[in-house]
């Protein structure tokens, strides 16, 4: 029975006992924290793990996301071959909140307090021998650093290659969601709890053999009247969407040095067995509007020439197209820290991800890091 499973059931005994349990409420509450107590060190070595003896955690967390998605496309500008690579990275997010639970049950709250300014949510669960999180990103950016380079070399080398920040009248709009899950062959000696919820503690160095399991889906979408010259750019593309499912096999370890302080490391490549992609396809007027510039006799200054061209920028929906983009090599890494020091402890752990997709001319990739901080005491 997983933490999900054994948490519903305790509410629900929780709910329909609460009049009937004998001894009324408090004894009833007491024997479901020893139910707890026994469940957090079931199976387990006491050797390597053991519960810690204040059960009741308040924990004050803060955390850091940035997420990183890079394209490119190649197609032709008025008859001249180039490629562009348009890449968007938020400024990191921040977000500081309080948790407060029983042997690693409980509930929190966060709150943005800057970056991208963008909504995340997080879930999770860690128990002796698996681990489930899930996260929830959305955020726009309005100025992506873009890289544009033709196929020509000219006298002057810099008029082939162009490069910095762009800023966007319409936002790219991204959101992500990952849920992964691993189950660990060693959950005897080894504890995931022990480095990511510090619900219980590892006492000397192990490391197991784990299994895990990847979804992602991803939804990037510019497509606007205004950034009708990006769509241009990146051959019609107006947007996507990935829907990935991954496996893999990895290691973890977790290292003792001295008393209180552990150190554990995961690493597992993953490899990508479901990666299907939703393309949404776009004509402009582009071309038109380049050409009618380029052949005009009035003396226009380039900032009345952009005015021009964004008022008069169009796009056409020509549909969508879904595909496999075949299997991939995925990577998913984290590294924890943590000090326990009497009924008080510090953690520290990041995580790693990336993705891949491929679609005609066009293909990218993201990258996601996660950096998550907390100081607490148990009671």
């Amino acid at each position: 029975m997983n933490r999900f499973a054994s948490l519903l059931v305790i509410l629900a005994l929780c709910v329909c006992l609460q009049t009937s349990a004998e001894g009324g409420l408090p004894a009833f509450i007491k024997k479901v924290g020893t139910m707890i107590d026994s469940m957090s060190v079931s199976g387990v070595d006491r050797r390597y793990i053991d519960a810690p003896e204040h059960p009741w955690q308040l924990i004050v967390k803060g955390n850091m996301n940035q997420s990183m998605v890079k394209m490119k496309s190649r197609g032709e500008m008025v008859g001249i071959p180039f490629s562009a690579t348009p890449s968007l990275k938020t400024e990191p997010s921040r977000y500081v909140g309080l948790w407060a639970g029983y042997r690693g049950y409980g509930l929190g709250y966060t709150v943005n307090v800057g970056g991208d300014k963008g909504s995340y949510l997080t879930l999770g669960a860690t128990g002796g021998a698996y681990g489930v999180n899930v996260r929830i990103h959305s955020f726009n950016n309005d100025t992506p650093d873009f890289d544009i380079s033709t196929d020509f070399n000219f006298e002057d080398d810099e008029d082939d290659h162009l490069s910095g920040k762009v800023e966007l009248m319409d936002p790219i709009k991204v959101h992500t969601l990952i849920a992964d899950g691993y189950y660990l062959f060693n959950g005897k000696h080894f504890s995931y709890a022990a480095a990511y919820d510090q619900s219980v503690l590892q006492k000397r160095s192990a490391g197991s053999l784990m299994a895990g399991a990847m979804y992602y889906y991803g939804h990037i979408d510019y497509a606007t009247h205004h950034n009708g010259d990006l769509i241009y750019m990146m051959h019609g593309l107006g947007g996507v969407k990935l829907w990935q499912g991954s496996v893999g096999v990895g290691y973890a370890y977790n290292w003792v040095p001295s008393r209180g302080l552990l150190v554990s490391v995961m690493a597992m490549p993953m490899l990508t067995m479901v990666n299907k992609i939703k393309a949404y396809r776009y004509m402009t007027n582009m071309d038109e509007l380049i050409a009618q510039i380029i052949f005009t006799e009035d003396e226009t200054s380039e900032e009345e020439e952009n005015q021009w061209v964004y008022d008069h920028l169009r796009i056409m929906p020509m549909g969508t197209k879904t595909f496999n983009s075949g299997m991939t090599l995925n990577i998913d890494a984290r590294l924890s820290l943590t000090y326990n020091f009497g009924r008080c402890f510090v953690n520290a752990y990041g995580q790693f991800n990336n993705f891949r997709y491929r679609h005609d001319d066009s293909h990218g990739h993201m990258n996601d890091w996660y950096v998550n901080t907390s100081v607490g005491v148990r009671l």
